[in-house]
Order: C-alpha cells, then structure tokens, then sequence
C-alpha cells in the first residue's frame, strides 16, 4: 500500500477534477502490475494497472481510494477488477462521491471478491483532502506559501522585488506548484512582480498549474506575462467588475473572466471564489500571495496548508509584512495547526554535491 500511495503522489497537480489514485498489484508475493491515474483524470489507476498486468487472475489488488462503481467517460474500476479475476481488494481508503461511497466496495463483495479496508488510510486521506474537500464542502484545499526573512518581512518597501531565499528553496517552491492544481494571487503581485506562475524545473514545465488572479479592479494589463501566456497556460481572473470592453480584450487573449460578488469591503468574495474554482474541478490550490492575499485566506478560515520558506536575514520594522496585518505573533489566534515537517536548506557548496545533509 505504501507504494501505491506513493504511485498516487506522482498524479496531484494533473488530474483534476478527478483524485490521484495508485494501484498495484500481487501475486505469490510478486507485484505484476501498478498504475496511477493519468493525467487529466483518465486512464483511472486501476485500469493502468490491469493493463501493466496483462494477466492479473488471482491477484490482489492494493488500491489507495475505493474503486469507481459508476459509468463515466470510463467503465467502472470495480467492474474491471471483477471481470480481472482479482481475489481480492485492499482498500486505503473510501470516495465520499455520492456516485461511489461504498457502490464500489458493495460491487466487488457481491462478485465474490475479498475486501479489506482501511489500511494507511490516514495517510492516503491527506493525499486526497483537494478531492474531499471539493466533494464534502464545494472549495479546494488551499496551500498558502510565503518566503520571508527571519523577523517576518517579504520586502523593504512597498512594490519592491525583494529575494528572500536563495536558489534551492526557489526549486522546492516550483516544485510545490507543479502538485497543484492552480496557483493563485492578488492583482498587486501581478503588477508589482509582472510573473508567469509557471513551474520552471527542467522536466516539469508542462506541470505548469492554472493561474488564478484576484482582481477585483479588474487593473490587470493584457500586455502584463501572465494574460500574453494564457493561451498556452490557462488564466483565471476574478473580478467585481462587469466591462464587457476589456473582457473581449482578455478573452481574445485566453484569460477567462468571472464575475464574483463583493465582500464588504468591494473586493471579490474570496469564499464566492472558492466555490467557482471548485465548480472548474479544481482541487487544490497554491497560494503565493502577497501579504493582503494571505491574509484574506487566513482570516477567511480557508487555510489548510502552510509552507513558510525563512531566511536568516531581518529586515526590521520598515519591512513590508508577509502577512499584512496580522503579526507572526498573533498567527495562532487564526490559524490552528500543527507541524508536518522543517528542515533546512544546506550551503551551496554541498548542493554542488546533490548531498542532503
């Protein structure tokens, strides 16, 4: 189960709105088959296993999420298993998809096939929280993501583009947005920063996720990187303004517009937010700010996830806020969570190396 769950790690950022799912399978203590769902969604694990198998009579199916009982634009999982001659299905964990919930498991039983569930299931119910989540409660699993100095600070001034951490830490933070299904910032960042939110490591660039950008202006310039890319990585705008004008210019572009009710302060309704983005399949999201943005999510109660890249820099009281106006101090009356993991970044001239310390 261990390896299936590490298999269904490898789908998170491209397979959306469907959930990242792993399967292998074993006979007389050999694995003769494994697959993870494709990206898009299709083909589910399950059947990419089946097809690595070729044979798989007599086998047991290790499967991280409770195989499919429906008819989509894919036969159902269970079936396929059932039709296989797989003796049994070890299950990690259940799909709260009204189409599934227990269909699948119920399925298998009645063709005769052992069921066993809840192996690792703590550890496949992380994987799958986007999923759950957009099931259970109509929004993603956000991911908010902040490079600071040591005292809290993501710049010395106002607009200014300030590095915070060094080279690896940059990699690891491309590395994040390649498990993402999107990556969402504020219009500030957009016109401050002019970035492409693309995921830049060699190899991984067509996991670039779907840019999404809060603007409740509707400021963005359509000559600014991210609306002249959009045909080849898709954008997002959220807005409270309704100027047909400039959407066609946008939407000549590629860039998609909604139109999202306001809060009480005239910017986008960042919970109204979460319910289109999840209505677009999208299951888990990075957010990199700036420091309004975060703080919004924060305060919103919408944050699951928090990455926070340090360096051993301070800037002192002059500094831009990485949270705008909520102090690191007072971050534990919003948020409630505990550690995952922390390490830290070695010297580069052991990065030379590819040694981790």
């Amino acid at each position: 189960m261990k390896i299936a769950l590490d298999l269904s790690r490898r789908g998170l950022g491209t397979v959306f709105p469907n959930p990242s799912v792993g399967c292998v399978l074993v006979r007389d203590g050999h694995i003769i088959g494994r697959g993870w769902t494709g990206a898009g969604g299709r083909p589910h694990a399950e059947q990419n296993a089946l097809q690595f198998a070729g044979n798989a009579e007599k086998s047991t199916a290790y499967v991280t999420l409770e195989p499919c009982s429906h008819h989509g634009k894919t036969p159902p999982c269970a079936q396929s298993l059932i039709n296989a001659g797989i003796a049994k299905v070890i299950i990690a964990t259940g799909d709260p998809d009204p189409r599934v919930s227990g269909n699948g498991i119920r399925m298998l039983k009645k063709a005769g096939v052992e069921v066993q569930f809840g192996l690792l299931q703590e550890e496949a119910n992380y994987i799958n929280q986007g999923f759950f989540q957009k099931i259970k409660e109509n929004r993603p699993l956000i991911t908010v993501k902040i490079a600071s100095t040591k005292d809290g600070k993501i710049a010395k001034t106002e607009g200014e583009q300030y590095w915070v951490t060094g080279p690896l830490s940059r990699k690891r933070g491309h590395l994040y947005r390649a498990t993402h299904d999107a990556i969402m910032v504020g219009i500030g960042t957009v016109i401050s920063d002019d970035p492409m939110l693309d995921c830049r490591i060699k190899g991984l660039e067509y996991r670039s996720p779907i840019r999404v950008v809060l603007d409740s202006h509707l400021r963005i310039k359509p000559n600014c990187k991210l609306c002249s890319s959009a045909k080849e990585i898709p954008l997002l705008i959220m807005t409270t303004v309704s100027d047909l004008k400039k959407y066609a210019e946008l939407e000549k572009l590629g860039a998609k517009i909604f139109c999202i009710e306001k809060d009480e302060k005239g910017r986008v309704n960042i919970g109204q937010v979460m319910k289109v983005l999840s209505g677009e399949g999208i299951t888990r999201i990075l957010s990199e700010g700036g420091g309004k943005l975060n703080a919004s999510l924060i305060k919103a109660s919408l944050v699951d996830r928090l990455l926070w890249f340090k360096s051993k820099d301070s800037i002192g009281e002059t500094g831009v806020d990485a949270l705008y106006d909520i102090p690191i101090e007072n971050l534990g009356k919003y948020l409630n969570l505990s550690l995952v993991d922390e390490g830290e970044t070695p010297p580069d001239h052991w990065q030379e190396f590819g040694i981790k310390r």
